[in-house]
């Protein structure tokens, strides 16, 4: 058995790329019939926030003279 990846043959990189093949796919397949499970009564509903009076925001302690 080799120890280190850069002895090993021809067919023992081969089985580890299958290998990440096979577990990317199932992460991949996990992922995605987690996500489309039923929607009913998780729908949103957009709220409109309409622009007030402009504000002035300063760090000045000076004080306004008119």
């Amino acid at each position: 058995m080799n120890h280190s990846i850069y002895s090993a043959d021809r067919a023992t990189h081969l089985k580890i790329v299958v290998v990440a093949l096979v577990a990317g796919v199932t992460v991949a397949g996990l992922g995605i019939t987690a996500r489309s499970g039923s929607d009913e009564g998780l729908t949103q509903t957009a709220h409109v926030i309409k622009a007030g009076k402009p504000v002035v925001v300063t760090s000045s302690n000076a004080s306004l003279v008119r």
